[in-house]
């Protein structure tokens, strides 16, 4: 039997704890998933947080993996070093956290399902998802056919700053 892999875009982002510093070990965290070889990995961003104002900026970066995990497979693995981390999910949806991991695309896959939504859900109006996108995979379409490229020059900065190659 042969097992086809397929590229996944994750998002990273946190603004706890040495937010940098929690980025930079989850992307070495991540290199430890099986089945799973990361591609390439964004420059750090420093963006504002989406939700309530009254907490610290946010670190973000994108990377890409090729994984012969399954989509639900790939979200386990991610929650699991999130709460290794010391994730703790609250109602507060857009409260501040220590790691967030998102699974972005995965391959051409449209999935919505209770546990799982891809492509992601709001990604075309964030900043902090598409610049890094576009840094890392310029020439990617989504499942619809946008372009990744246009999407990031036709969105706000929101004062989002490049910090760092990974």
């Amino acid at each position: 039997m042969t097992t086809t892999s397929t590229i996944a875009y994750i998002g990273l982002g946190s603004n706890l704890s040495e937010p940098i510093e929690q980025v930079k070990n989850a992307i070495k965290a991540i290199r430890k998933i099986t089945q799973s070889s990361i591609l390439s990995v964004s420059s750090l961003y420093l963006s504002k947080p989406m939700g309530p104002q009254d907490q610290d900026n946010y670190i973000n970066a994108v990377l890409s993996l090729e994984t012969s995990l399954s989509p639900i497979e790939l979200l386990d693995a991610l929650q699991a070093i999130e709460n290794e981390f010391g994730r703790v999910r609250k109602e507060n949806r857009w409260g501040a956290r220590i790691l967030d991991l998102d699974i972005l695309l995965f391959g051409n896959q449209v999935i919505n399902s209770e546990r799982l939504v891809i492509p992601h859900y709001g990604m075309t109006e964030r900043e902090f998802v598409l610049i890094p996108l576009a840094e890392i995979s310029p020439l990617l379409q989504l499942p619809n056919g946008q372009n990744i490229s246009s999407l990031s020059q036709n969105i706000s900065v929101n004062s989002m700053i490049k910090l760092s190659e990974y």
